[in-house]
């Protein structure tokens, strides 16, 4: 049990995402839960909004994907990216690109915005927000990027890092949600899981 949700809202939820790391994080919340990833490919999706927009406007999109096979449970959707110059780094299509990434943030601070959408499609309800944290690089050599891409951890990450693992070596410092930076800002979450009770 988690004391912070209201009892009638810790069961019942849905993590409409595969990512191990959200999974792991709201195991760690005391919730119960079940895991549907939304099918969409949200690479797939062309939308035109704002870069600091597009992370509120995906998990939105997972959201409703599968509040529909869920329509009177609460459906947790979740996209993560991450941003430097106006530039949205997407997950690297092969190694170079990591390295490409990884060269962009050496030594440079970039934003990490999740966007977080809670819904429940029978009773019309959507809330959806946003986190932002700052996080500054260590300044790498070209052997410390090519290394970390060899360990092949940033490849399915936004960015091309991961900050919970090998990755931690690449960062400097944090400014706001550490959990952000992972992938599912928890004090945001229940925040949201709050309001749904009210």
């Amino acid at each position: 049990m988690n004391p912070f949700v209201p009892p009638r809202l810790q069961t019942g939820i849905v993590l409409a995402s595969g990512s191990p790391r959200r999974i792991e994080l709201m195991k760690s919340l005391g919730l119960s839960f079940i895991v549907d990833p939304a099918h969409m490919s949200v690479e797939d999706q062309e939308l035109e909004c704002p870069p600091h927009d597009l992370p509120l406007v995906l998990a939105s999109l997972k959201a409703r994907d599968v509040a529909g096979r869920h329509p009177h449970e609460l459906v947790v959707g979740a996209d993560t990216v991450v941003i430097i110059d106006g530039e949205v780094l997407e997950k690297p299509s092969d190694d170079r690109q990591a390295a490409e990434y990884l060269e962009k943030l050496s030594g440079r601070t970039h934003e990490v915005i999740t966007g977080l959408a809670v819904r429940r499609h029978a009773a019309g309800l959507e809330l959806r927000e946003k986190e932002r944290t700052l996080v500054r690089f260590n300044a790498l050599t070209p052997h410390e990027i090519a290394s970390y891409v060899a360990s092949g951890e940033g490849r399915d990450k936004a960015g091309g890092y991961a900050i919970q693992g090998l990755g931690s070596c690449l960062v400097r410092s944090v400014n706001g949600c550490f959990y952000n930076v992972v992938g599912l800002p928890i004090s945001l979450l229940i925040e949201l899981l709050k309001r749904c009770g009210q």
